[in-house]
């Protein structure tokens, strides 16, 4: 009996001195986790609520910039033959965007802002989506509208792209 109890002494001890010399005994993971925020902007608005967002969450900024810059009359959505009007009516439009996000691997939250047109998302930012790799990342949005919600808009992306892992939406107007 007395030989029992000096083992099972010895093994405590044993485990105890064992879990000491452990770092990581007990913690989890204290990596940082990074958030960058993406967003397009037609005419400013989008950006000052993209770098209110950054601020928030302590996150990078990425502008998603159209090769081809958009014009105000490229904006209005009263001609039927405006560059933004005939690209929201083809759903199938990708408009070229100007440079790449060449460390989106490196962030494990993207959040993706935009301007309300024709209550979804500008199909300029399913370039940027199908552009980049996503996978393994919450991606959460945040829109900009004068009237509309943003409720249709990220209804509709988690429609186009279910196989990404959608988080929150946000109006940040």
């Amino acid at each position: 009996m007395k030989h029992i109890t000096l083992f099972i002494a010895a093994c405590c001890l044993i485990l105890t001195a064992c879990a000491q010399n452990n770092p990581n005994q007990g913690k989890e993971n204290t990596e940082m986790k990074k958030t960058l925020v993406v967003y397009f902007s037609a005419t400013g608005t989008t950006k000052s609520a993209a770098q209110r967002l950054a601020k928030e969450h302590n996150a990078d900024l990425f502008e998603i910039v159209p090769k081809q810059p958009y014009t105000s009359a490229d904006l209005n959505w009263r001609d039927k033959q405006s560059r933004s009007t005939l690209e929201m009516k083809d759903k199938s439009s990708r408009p070229e965007i100007a440079k790449l996000c060449e460390n989106i691997a490196d962030y494990d939250t993207v959040w993706i802002g935009f301007p309300v047109w024709w209550d979804t998302a500008p199909t300029i930012v399913n370039t940027f989506i199908e552009a980049h790799d996503l996978s393994g990342k919450v991606i959460n949005v945040f829109a900009t509208s004068g009237g509309s919600g943003v409720e249709g808009s990220a209804k509709d992306l988690k429609k186009a792209y279910p196989q990404y892992k959608w988080g929150e939406s946000r109006l940040m107007n």
